[in-house]
């Protein structure tokens, strides 16, 4: 990745109080004369830094990885859970099952995966790698053994713990990518992708699922936008689709961006990639499992109040609804939340950023979903860092997540009940404490977008030289 001039670049130490006051305890600000190290880039700075905060995070785990994940009190106590082993036996990776099998014998021996197709992909994947890291031969005797007698035997506890280091391994892999597509957004802005490496939630939520696929590529949507790649943006956002479903909705930013640039080329071509390259991901899966294939979308409409959301504090308190009126609530509600995002979009005095938008329309999504698992942090994480390069706002919003991070596991561990009556009020502080710091970032967001000389992006660069909008039409910013 090409760098731009040393006195080119927007020096954080100068521009952010946080990162200057810090900056004191090891020389002070970057000076008028002051020469950059000719090794340490920041490109080069920030993929250390994302090492050994995804390293930190590895480490985070290590209290299950020791007992290989048997400790059902100390998962929730040491807050060092993740789906990954357990997955691994209760989905069929164990015997090398291919998750989308119309074998009725396999499904009724092992669920099928309730995740999108990229997720499944990458489990089953890294199965296979485990095995061959592991030295695992035939698993036939397996299929002919009880499945709690399977997951119990020595050789399947070394391959569990193998699964983990394998995934996290790879995971590792796709966060750096994720991190060197945030560098080059903003040309003028590399260090605004440190927001992202040196994150405090991305220590604790970045193994417990395999999220950061679809962070990368939600990422490398930001990335080829700010390339003028409508194409490659589209690529990247139906492979994220296929993977998460929330990638789909950068495709509304793209929208708000398209009405107010008056060019529809973009628009048209974003979204036919998007189509294509979904479609291409979902083949395999529907052509041979197509049951399986249809458990996402039917586990994620018939299940009802999960945990982190509202609606689990509205049930909890007496007020339960169906799990169709939830879905029909929040859809509505998310509806009318694009359409305000739309017409945010449309009075703004510049055209808002890709990430600005796509935050916004996440961040609604997530308010009122039926769950929030701790892990969904990381959608909002690209995006956010873009929308809001500033470190106070970031570690308002980010010390909810991390509140709520250590409530949920001592919830599901049984540790915030009152007086044993299992009502777990803390549990309701730490949702709605989640939901207001992420609202205030909301609220920073659209002040930004209504006040452009609030967004620091947009200070340094008013003519419109945005790295997050085709470079086609940066001199066109019409308000519509």
């Amino acid at each position: 990745m090409s760098e731009p001039g040393s006195d080119d670049r927007v020096h954080p130490t100068r521009e952010d109080p946080v990162v200057g006051a810090l900056s004191e305890s090891v020389g002070g600000r970057f000076g008028r004369y002051a020469v950059p190290h000719r090794w340490w880039t920041p490109a080069r700075v920030v993929l250390a830094v994302t090492a050994v905060v995804f390293v930190l995070g590895m480490v985070q785990k290590a209290p299950c990885y020791q007992d290989t994940w048997r400790n059902g009190e100390a998962r929730y106590s040491k807050m060092c859970y993740s789906d990954m082993p357990y997955l691994y036996v209760g989905r069929g990776f164990v015997e090398r099952i291919w998750p989308y099998t119309d074998d009725q014998e396999i499904r009724q021996r092992f669920e099928a995966m309730e995740y999108p197709v990229g997720i499944s992909y990458f489990a089953w994947g890294a199965s296979v790698v485990t095995h061959w890291v592991s030295g695992t031969g035939s698993v036939d005797e397996r299929s002919n053994t009880p499945i709690d007698v399977v997951s119990n035997e020595p050789q399947v506890l070394k391959e569990t713990n193998n699964y983990v280091a394998v995934s996290a391994v790879m995971l590792g892999i796709a966060t750096l990518l994720a991190a060197w597509f945030l560098l080059g957004v903003h040309r003028r802005r590399p260090w605004d992708a440190m927001l992202f490496a040196a994150a405090p939630v991305l220590v604790f939520n970045a193994l417990i699922n395999w999220d950061l696929l679809a962070v990368t590529l939600v990422a490398g949507a930001l990335w080829a936008w700010s390339r003028d790649k409508p194409v490659l943006t589209g690529v990247m956002i139906g492979l994220g689709t296929a993977t998460k479903l929330y990638p789909l909705f950068l495709l509304g930013g793209v929208l708000v961006m398209c009405i107010r640039r008056r060019e529809w080329v973009p628009m048209v071509s974003a979204t036919a990639a998007a189509v294509l390259a979904w479609l291409a991901a979902n083949a395999p899966a529907f052509l041979t499992g197509r049951e399986d294939w249809q458990v996402f979308w039917t586990f994620n409409s018939e299940r009802g109040a999960d945990l982190g959301s509202v609606w689990l504090v509205l049930a909890q308190n007496g007020h339960d609804f169906g799990h169709e009126t939830i879905n029909k609530v929040s859809w509505i509600f998310f509806i009318a939340w694009c359409i305000g995002v739309l017409l945010l979009g449309l009075a703004a005095p510049k055209t808002p950023r890709l990430a600005q938008l796509g935050f916004l329309i996440v961040a609604g999504f997530l308010l009122v979903n039926k769950v929030y698992s701790p892990q969904y942090v990381l959608w909002l994480l690209p995006l956010a860092v873009l929308a809001v390069p500033r470190w106070r706002d970031q570690l308002i919003w980010q010390a909810g997540e991390l509140f709520y991070f250590a409530a949920v596991w001592w919830y599901l561990g049984g540790f915030l009940e009152a007086g044993g009556d299992g009502e777990s009020p803390m549990y309701w502080v730490a949702i709605v404490l989640r939901m207001l710091t992420e609202l205030y970032l909301v609220v920073i967001v659209v002040r930004d977008i209504l006040l452009p000389q609030h967004d620091l992006v947009e200070r340094e660069d008013p003519v419109g030289r945005r790295g997050s909008q085709p470079i086609s039409t940066r001199s066109n910013d019409v308000a519509v």
